[in-house]
Protein backbone atom coordinates (compact mmCIF):
# COMPACT_ATOMS: atom_id res chain seq x y z
CA UNK A 1 0.00 0.00 0.00
CA UNK A 2 2.92 2.35 0.64
CA UNK A 3 4.11 2.63 -2.97
CA UNK A 4 0.74 3.67 -4.45
CA UNK A 5 0.33 6.18 -1.61
CA UNK A 6 3.68 7.77 -2.43
CA UNK A 7 2.82 7.89 -6.12
CA UNK A 8 -0.49 9.53 -5.36
CA UNK A 9 1.24 12.13 -3.17
CA UNK A 10 3.61 12.97 -6.04
CA UNK A 11 0.77 13.61 -8.47
CA UNK A 12 0.48 17.25 -9.50
CA UNK A 13 -3.10 18.33 -8.90
CA UNK A 14 -4.07 21.79 -10.25
CA UNK A 15 -5.93 23.93 -7.72
CA UNK A 16 -7.54 27.34 -7.72
CA UNK A 17 -5.34 30.19 -6.57
CA UNK A 18 -5.90 30.64 -2.83
CA UNK A 19 -7.05 33.95 -1.44
CA UNK A 20 -4.07 36.06 -0.41
CA UNK A 21 -5.79 39.10 1.12
CA UNK A 22 -2.69 40.26 3.01
CA UNK A 23 -0.24 39.89 0.11
CA UNK A 24 1.47 43.16 -0.77
CA UNK A 25 2.84 43.71 -4.27
CA UNK A 26 6.53 44.58 -4.26
CA UNK A 27 6.27 46.39 -7.59
CA UNK A 28 8.88 44.22 -9.28
CA UNK A 29 6.86 42.85 -12.17
CA UNK A 30 7.72 40.78 -15.18
CA UNK A 31 9.85 37.77 -16.12
CA UNK A 32 11.60 37.59 -19.46
CA UNK A 33 10.22 34.80 -21.63
CA UNK A 34 7.27 34.06 -19.35
CA UNK A 35 4.01 33.58 -21.24
CA UNK A 36 2.00 31.21 -19.01
CA UNK A 37 -0.10 32.71 -16.23
CA UNK A 38 0.66 32.08 -12.57
CA UNK A 39 -0.89 28.79 -11.50
CA UNK A 40 -1.21 26.76 -8.32
CA UNK A 41 -1.05 23.05 -7.69
CA UNK A 42 -1.01 20.56 -4.83
CA UNK A 43 1.64 17.88 -4.43
CA UNK A 44 2.66 15.82 -1.39
CA UNK A 45 -0.35 17.32 0.39
CA UNK A 46 0.78 20.96 0.24
CA UNK A 47 0.25 23.98 -2.01
CA UNK A 48 2.74 25.27 -4.60
CA UNK A 49 2.73 28.03 -7.17
CA UNK A 50 4.67 28.58 -10.41
CA UNK A 51 5.12 31.09 -13.21
CA UNK A 52 5.20 33.90 -10.66
CA UNK A 53 5.70 37.19 -12.48
CA UNK A 54 4.59 39.57 -9.74
CA UNK A 55 6.41 39.30 -6.42
CA UNK A 56 4.49 39.77 -3.19
CA UNK A 57 5.19 39.89 0.53
CA UNK A 58 2.67 38.47 3.01
CA UNK A 59 2.99 39.54 6.67
CA UNK A 60 2.39 37.10 9.52
CA UNK A 61 2.41 39.46 12.49
CA UNK A 62 2.60 38.28 16.11
CA UNK A 63 0.26 39.29 18.89
CA UNK A 64 1.41 42.82 19.86
CA UNK A 65 1.79 41.62 23.44
CA UNK A 66 4.31 38.99 22.26
CA UNK A 67 6.06 40.98 19.52
CA UNK A 68 9.78 41.31 20.26
CA UNK A 69 10.79 43.59 17.37
CA UNK A 70 12.65 40.99 15.31
CA UNK A 71 11.49 40.22 11.77
CA UNK A 72 12.28 37.35 9.40
CA UNK A 73 11.73 37.18 5.65
CA UNK A 74 10.87 33.59 4.67
CA UNK A 75 11.85 32.47 1.15
CA UNK A 76 10.31 29.15 0.00
CA UNK A 77 12.20 26.81 -2.30
CA UNK A 78 11.43 25.18 -5.63
CA UNK A 79 14.48 25.29 -7.85
CA UNK A 80 13.53 28.81 -9.03
CA UNK A 81 10.81 27.08 -11.10
CA UNK A 82 8.06 26.97 -8.46
CA UNK A 83 7.52 27.91 -4.81
CA UNK A 84 6.61 25.62 -1.92
CA UNK A 85 4.34 28.25 -0.42
CA UNK A 86 2.65 26.17 2.25
CA UNK A 87 5.36 23.82 3.54
CA UNK A 88 8.27 26.28 3.37
CA UNK A 89 6.37 29.55 3.58
CA UNK A 90 3.10 29.94 5.44
CA UNK A 91 3.70 27.22 8.04
CA UNK A 92 7.16 28.52 8.88
CA UNK A 93 5.95 32.13 9.05
CA UNK A 94 3.12 31.21 11.39
CA UNK A 95 5.51 29.31 13.66
CA UNK A 96 7.74 32.40 13.84
CA UNK A 97 4.78 34.69 14.57
CA UNK A 98 3.71 32.36 17.38
CA UNK A 99 7.15 33.00 18.95
CA UNK A 100 6.74 36.79 18.79
CA UNK A 101 8.66 37.31 15.54
CA UNK A 102 7.16 39.29 12.66
CA UNK A 103 7.42 36.97 9.65
CA UNK A 104 7.01 37.84 5.98
CA UNK A 105 6.59 35.22 3.25
CA UNK A 106 8.35 36.28 0.07
CA UNK A 107 6.64 35.04 -3.10
CA UNK A 108 9.48 35.87 -5.45
CA UNK A 109 9.43 35.69 -9.23
CA UNK A 110 10.28 32.33 -10.80
CA UNK A 111 11.66 31.10 -14.09
CA UNK A 112 9.10 30.31 -16.81
CA UNK A 113 7.68 26.78 -16.89
CA UNK A 114 5.42 25.01 -19.43
CA UNK A 115 1.72 25.67 -19.05
CA UNK A 116 0.72 21.99 -19.08
CA UNK A 117 1.09 19.83 -15.96
CA UNK A 118 2.73 16.90 -17.78
CA UNK A 119 5.36 19.10 -19.42
CA UNK A 120 5.96 20.89 -16.13
CA UNK A 121 6.47 17.55 -14.32
CA UNK A 122 9.07 16.56 -16.92
CA UNK A 123 10.91 19.85 -16.42
CA UNK A 124 10.92 19.33 -12.64
CA UNK A 125 12.18 15.74 -12.90
CA UNK A 126 14.99 16.81 -15.21
CA UNK A 127 16.04 19.64 -12.90
CA UNK A 128 16.20 17.48 -9.77
CA UNK A 129 17.90 14.60 -11.59
CA UNK A 130 20.60 16.95 -12.84
CA UNK A 131 21.09 18.46 -9.41
CA UNK A 132 21.46 15.03 -7.82
CA UNK A 133 24.12 13.91 -10.32
CA UNK A 134 26.56 16.72 -9.64
CA UNK A 135 27.31 19.58 -7.30
CA UNK A 136 24.61 22.14 -8.12
CA UNK A 137 25.82 25.55 -9.15
CA UNK A 138 24.55 28.54 -7.17
CA UNK A 139 21.63 29.15 -9.52
CA UNK A 140 20.69 32.28 -7.58
CA UNK A 141 23.79 33.92 -9.08
CA UNK A 142 22.82 36.07 -12.10
CA UNK A 143 24.93 36.67 -15.21
CA UNK A 144 27.70 39.23 -14.79
CA UNK A 145 26.33 42.72 -14.39
CA UNK A 146 22.76 41.57 -13.73
CA UNK A 147 20.68 41.03 -10.61
CA UNK A 148 18.47 37.93 -10.45
CA UNK A 149 14.73 38.69 -10.18
CA UNK A 150 14.48 36.83 -6.85
CA UNK A 151 17.30 38.93 -5.40
CA UNK A 152 15.61 42.12 -6.61
CA UNK A 153 12.44 40.90 -4.90
CA UNK A 154 14.26 40.17 -1.64
CA UNK A 155 15.85 43.62 -1.65
CA UNK A 156 12.43 45.18 -2.23
CA UNK A 157 11.06 43.13 0.68
CA UNK A 158 13.76 44.41 3.05
CA UNK A 159 13.08 48.00 1.94
CA UNK A 160 9.32 47.64 2.47
CA UNK A 161 9.66 46.13 5.94
CA UNK A 162 12.02 48.86 7.07
CA UNK A 163 9.79 51.51 5.54
CA UNK A 164 6.77 50.21 7.50
CA UNK A 165 8.70 49.09 10.57
CA UNK A 166 6.78 51.32 12.99
CA UNK A 167 3.42 50.04 11.74
CA UNK A 168 4.59 46.43 11.99
CA UNK A 169 6.41 46.86 15.34
CA UNK A 170 9.75 45.87 13.81
CA UNK A 171 13.24 47.11 14.64
CA UNK A 172 14.76 48.02 11.23
CA UNK A 173 18.14 46.75 12.46
CA UNK A 174 16.72 43.33 13.37
CA UNK A 175 15.40 42.09 10.02
CA UNK A 176 16.82 38.69 9.06
CA UNK A 177 16.09 36.17 6.33
CA UNK A 178 15.77 32.40 6.08
CA UNK A 179 15.23 30.33 2.97
CA UNK A 180 14.72 26.73 1.94
CA UNK A 181 16.58 25.04 -0.94
CA UNK A 182 16.41 27.60 -3.77
CA UNK A 183 15.12 30.02 -1.15
CA UNK A 184 18.37 29.37 0.72
CA UNK A 185 20.19 30.33 -2.47
CA UNK A 186 18.12 33.50 -2.65
CA UNK A 187 18.97 34.25 0.98
CA UNK A 188 22.69 33.74 0.37
CA UNK A 189 22.73 35.82 -2.81
CA UNK A 190 20.85 38.62 -1.07
CA UNK A 191 23.29 38.65 1.84
CA UNK A 192 26.43 38.42 -0.29
CA UNK A 193 25.59 40.52 -3.35
CA UNK A 194 23.27 43.22 -2.00
CA UNK A 195 25.35 45.16 0.57
CA UNK A 196 22.69 47.83 0.99
CA UNK A 197 20.25 45.19 2.27
CA UNK A 198 22.36 43.95 5.21
CA UNK A 199 20.24 41.21 6.86
CA UNK A 200 20.72 41.06 10.63
CA UNK A 201 21.14 37.27 10.29
CA UNK A 202 20.52 34.55 7.73
CA UNK A 203 19.35 30.95 7.82
CA UNK A 204 20.01 28.80 4.73
CA UNK A 205 17.95 25.64 5.28
CA UNK A 206 19.01 22.65 3.11
CA UNK A 207 20.58 24.80 0.42
CA UNK A 208 23.87 24.44 -1.43
CA UNK A 209 26.91 24.15 0.83
CA UNK A 210 29.46 25.21 -1.77
CA UNK A 211 32.23 27.61 -0.73
CA UNK A 212 31.57 31.35 -1.18
CA UNK A 213 33.43 34.61 -0.77
CA UNK A 214 32.42 36.00 2.63
CA UNK A 215 32.72 39.74 3.29
CA UNK A 216 34.14 40.99 6.58
CA UNK A 217 30.70 42.18 7.70
CA UNK A 218 28.74 39.06 6.67
CA UNK A 219 25.73 38.41 8.91
CA UNK A 220 25.65 35.62 11.50
CA UNK A 221 24.46 32.40 9.88
CA UNK A 222 22.39 29.43 11.07
CA UNK A 223 22.54 26.54 8.58
CA UNK A 224 20.65 23.23 8.40
CA UNK A 225 21.09 20.09 6.30
CA UNK A 226 20.07 16.42 6.49
CA UNK A 227 22.85 13.91 5.84
CA UNK A 228 20.56 11.99 3.47
CA UNK A 229 19.62 15.04 1.39
CA UNK A 230 19.72 13.75 -2.21
CA UNK A 231 20.69 17.16 -3.63
CA UNK A 232 23.21 18.74 -1.28
CA UNK A 233 24.53 16.15 1.18
CA UNK A 234 27.88 14.41 0.76
CA UNK A 235 29.44 17.28 -1.18
CA UNK A 236 31.42 18.97 1.55
CA UNK A 237 30.75 21.93 3.80
CA UNK A 238 32.53 24.73 1.99
CA UNK A 239 29.87 27.23 3.02
CA UNK A 240 30.49 26.62 6.71
CA UNK A 241 34.26 26.70 6.24
CA UNK A 242 33.97 29.98 4.32
CA UNK A 243 32.16 31.59 7.26
CA UNK A 244 34.73 30.21 9.70
CA UNK A 245 37.68 31.47 7.66
CA UNK A 246 36.07 34.92 7.57
CA UNK A 247 35.71 34.70 11.38
CA UNK A 248 31.99 35.35 11.17
CA UNK A 249 29.46 33.77 13.58
CA UNK A 250 28.07 30.48 12.26
CA UNK A 251 26.05 27.58 13.64
CA UNK A 252 25.49 24.41 11.64
CA UNK A 253 23.09 21.51 12.28
CA UNK A 254 23.56 18.28 10.30
CA UNK A 255 20.70 15.87 10.93
CA UNK A 256 20.94 12.11 10.45
CA UNK A 257 17.82 11.97 8.29
CA UNK A 258 15.19 14.21 6.80
CA UNK A 259 15.87 14.16 3.09
CA UNK A 260 15.16 17.33 1.15
CA UNK A 261 12.20 19.68 1.46
CA UNK A 262 11.27 18.78 5.03
CA UNK A 263 10.07 22.27 5.99
CA UNK A 264 9.61 22.40 9.74
CA UNK A 265 10.90 18.84 9.96
CA UNK A 266 10.20 15.31 8.78
CA UNK A 267 8.25 13.26 11.30
CA UNK A 268 10.18 10.36 12.77
CA UNK A 269 13.55 12.10 12.37
CA UNK A 270 15.53 14.57 14.47
CA UNK A 271 15.13 17.17 11.73
CA UNK A 272 12.00 18.28 13.59
CA UNK A 273 14.36 19.88 16.14
CA UNK A 274 15.84 22.50 13.81
CA UNK A 275 13.19 25.17 14.36
CA UNK A 276 13.49 25.11 18.17
CA UNK A 277 17.28 25.22 17.78
CA UNK A 278 16.92 28.23 15.50
CA UNK A 279 14.74 30.03 18.06
CA UNK A 280 17.28 29.19 20.78
CA UNK A 281 20.07 30.56 18.57
CA UNK A 282 18.11 33.78 18.06
CA UNK A 283 17.58 34.07 21.81
CA UNK A 284 21.24 33.48 22.70
CA UNK A 285 22.22 36.19 20.23
CA UNK A 286 19.76 38.68 21.74
CA UNK A 287 17.20 38.79 18.92
CA UNK A 288 14.33 37.48 21.06
CA UNK A 289 14.65 40.26 23.63
CA UNK A 290 11.68 42.59 23.33
CA UNK A 291 12.70 45.94 21.89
Amino acid sequence: MAAPARAQDATIIPIAAPAEPNAISLGTKGVEGSTARESWFRQYGTAFTRNVTEATLTPFLPDPAKANGTAVIVAPGGGFLFLSMENEGWRVAQALADRGIAAFVLKYRTRPTPGGEAEFKQAMDAMFAGAARSTPSPRAAPPAGQVAPWVEDARAAFALIRQRSTEWRVDPARVGMIGFSAGAGTTMATALTAPDTKPAFIGPIYGSFGAVNVPADAPPMFAVLASDDPLFAGKGFGLIESWQKAKRPVEFHLYQAGGHGFGLGKKGTTSTDWFDSFIHWLAVNGWMIKK
